[in-house]
């Protein structure tokens, strides 16, 4: 199973299984009606569903004036409705605005609010939103927007009588949550140093209440400061030692994973039925890749709810990086199963539909994988595109070629598509050794986009398999030129010249600019290894090839490495590296011709 798929799967894992109290990237104000403002952390408005005007039955809270439609009231609102469509948001706005004021009638106001907020000019829709929640000063919604908008501005003491109304009326019961809910109304204010003086003054009268003190922890933790955020949480918790809520927030605002797991594993073992503590807890070990542990804990909230979702994902992908297979397909078949049952429009089930794929493949079961992949469909276009591509590689190795090329042809609308299809049936005729009717297609393909970097340098390496090594050079250079940054057209050019024993000094110069680009990165540290043994700098070359390999034991670094260590006199550590790469990769060119340059028999 590929590394890349088990990283892209355990980073989900972690995205699915959040959910602390305050976590949640973008906060929402919602109204009734499910209009919504949607604010970031930086306190961007991004969107307010656009609703038309039109004629409905009349609730308490809309509080719709008195009067009739008139000819003049209807010329104004169209002539409105047209500006807007041309694209002349601020005739539209004055217009709507206007009938608005002189109707009093709060559809109107929210109209123009929305023209504005569409416009991208917030201060403009909050004055609509004033006027609409003058007009309608019992409308939930109208008051949502309200709120919503002067998070995003700088007076926040505005928001101040209401915010104190909506605590005092709430009835005991309902204190607590109300509290956490202003919280996170304030936590997308833009002045910070505003919000925290507004809440702790708000919740001065609250501090009996748990939920006052968590508040000000997200708030602490939101400001930077640490050890505030710890003490607020803890006296929640002291407050309330069995609210899973307190413990929740105790861990999240404590910055050290380990201890933050702690304290999760403290309460679990005096609150064994704790699902939302145990959960998170469960996501800290998956983030400190401690995967056994997390297993065990995932596997105790599945025996008490077999259906979760959310449970049978996560023990999916931890079982495909213990490579249990059969446990994995079992359990993301019925994560699958479950969710087709409960329609849960939410989750998309394009990631367990590609992991079963490839564990079908894995165990040589093309028709199974093929299956899987059919399941994708378009309503995800980049998954979509990726499983044809996979389905093209399947039929491909099943002697189809003809008609995975045919199949890859079909697709794609966009020119992005239309490139990465392009790479992908150079890759198909790569792999089944037609080099040349490759070289073709992406000739072909280079016509159409000749400045494509990634088309480029496929049509680099497919020269360089033919060792045509004029051509290789002179579409690298060209992606040097066009990319300056792409460490991998240095690197493949150092390498080739390296693998060669030519021109070695240049080959360690490109390389080097390389390893500047991207320092860490593994094939590179193997290509400087290896140019450094060509130059005959032995020691050195160990040193790179040990680390490299260390960061990834890759087959072909595997080899590099065993060839120096026995030129070097290691001959017994060499033959272990190449045996270990041999039963990884027993088919591996660069493997096969080494052994055979050096007369190693494994």
């Amino acid at each position: 199973m590929k590394n890349l798929l088990i990283i892209v799967t355990l980073s989900s894992l972690v995205s699915a299984c959040a959910g602390g109290p305050g976590s949640p990237a973008l906060t929402t104000t919602r109204a009734a009606s499910g209009a919504s403002v949607v604010a970031d952390s930086s306190g961007d408005y991004t969107r307010m569903r656009k609703v038309r005007v039109k004629a409905r039955s009349a609730t308490p809270e809309d509080q719709l004036p008195p009067g009739s439609l008139t000819e003049d009231i209807l010329l104004k609102y169209m002539s409105a409705e047209i500006a807007n469509q041309r694209g002349d948001w601020q005739t539209a706005y004055i217009n709507m605005m206007a009938i608005a004021q002189q109707t009093r009638d709060p559809r109107l106001a929210k109209r123009a609010a929305e023209m504005a907020l569409n416009a991208k000019h917030p201060d403009e829709a909050l004055a609509a939103v004033r006027l609409w929640r003058q007009s309608a000063p019992l409308s939930e919604e109208a008051q949502q927007y309200y709120l919503g908008f002067i998070m995003l501005g700088e007076n926040l003491d505005e928001a101040r009588p209401m915010l104190e109304q909506r605590l005092r009326a709430a009835p005991p019961s309902a204190v607590g949550p109300m509290i956490l809910q202003v919280q996170r109304m304030l936590a997308r204010a833009k002045n910070r140093a505003a919000a925290n003086s507004l809440l702790s003054s708000l919740l001065a009268p609250y501090q009996a209440v748990p939920e006052s003190h968590m508040a000000m922890a997200q708030e602490a933790a939101l400001g930077g400061d640490q050890a505030r955020a710890v003490a607020e949480a803890r006296i929640a918790l002291s407050q309330s030692p069995d609210s899973e809520l307190a413990a929740l927030t105790l861990a999240q605002v404590i910055a050290d994973k380990g201890a933050s797991a702690t304290s999760l594993q403290n309460f679990l073992s005096t609150h064994p039925k704790a699902r939302e503590v145990r959960l998170a807890y469960a996501r800290i070990l998956v983030e400190q890749k401690q995967y056994d542990q997390a297993r065990s804990q995932f596997r105790v909230l599945l025996k008490d709810d077999p259906r979760d979702l959310t449970v049978l994902y996560a023990l999916g992908l931890l079982e495909t990086q213990h490579n249990d297979f059969k446990q994995a397909e079992s359990y993301l078949t019925t994560y699958l199963e479950v969710l087709g049952a409960d329609h849960d429009e939410d989750r998309d089930p394009t990631q367990a539909l590609l992991i079963l794929a490839q564990i079908a493949e894995q165990r040589n079961d093309t028709a199974a994988a093929l299956k899987w992949l059919d399941q994708i469909d378009s309503s995800t276009p980049q998954a979509f595109l990726g499983a044809q591509i996979k389905r093209s590689e399947l039929m491909a190795k099943e002697g189809r070629l003809d008609e995975a090329r045919k199949l890859l042809r079909g697709i794609g609308d966009t020119e992005e598509e239309r490139i990465q299809l392009l790479s992908a049936e150079g890759q198909l005729l790569r792999n089944a050794n037609q080099p040349q009717e490759a070289m073709k297609v992406l000739e072909a393909g280079l016509k159409q986009y000749p400045d494509n970097t990634d088309l480029l340098y496929d049509y680099a390496m497919m020269a360089e398999k033919q060792d045509r090594l004029d051509i290789m050079e002179t579409a690298l250079r060209k992606v040097m030129r066009l990319a300056p940054e792409n460490q991998q057209a240095y690197n493949a050019l150092g390498y080739s010249l390296a693998e060669r024993n030519m021109r070695l000094d240049e080959a360690f110069a490109l390389i080097d600019k390389a390893l500047k680009l991207a320092p860490e990165d593994p094939f590179i540290m193997d290509s400087m290894g290896w140019v450094q043994y060509r130059r005959g700098k032995v020691a050195e070359a160990e040193a790179l090839l040990r680390r490299a390999y260390a960061l990834r034991p890759d087959p072909e670094i595997a080899t590099h490495l065993g060839e120096v260590l026995w030129v070097s006199g290691k001959r017994e550590d060499a033959k272990k590296l190449w045996r270990d790469a041999n039963g990884k990769d027993p088919k591996n060119d660069t493997l096969k011709s080494t052994l055979a340059r050096l007369q190693v028999s494994l």
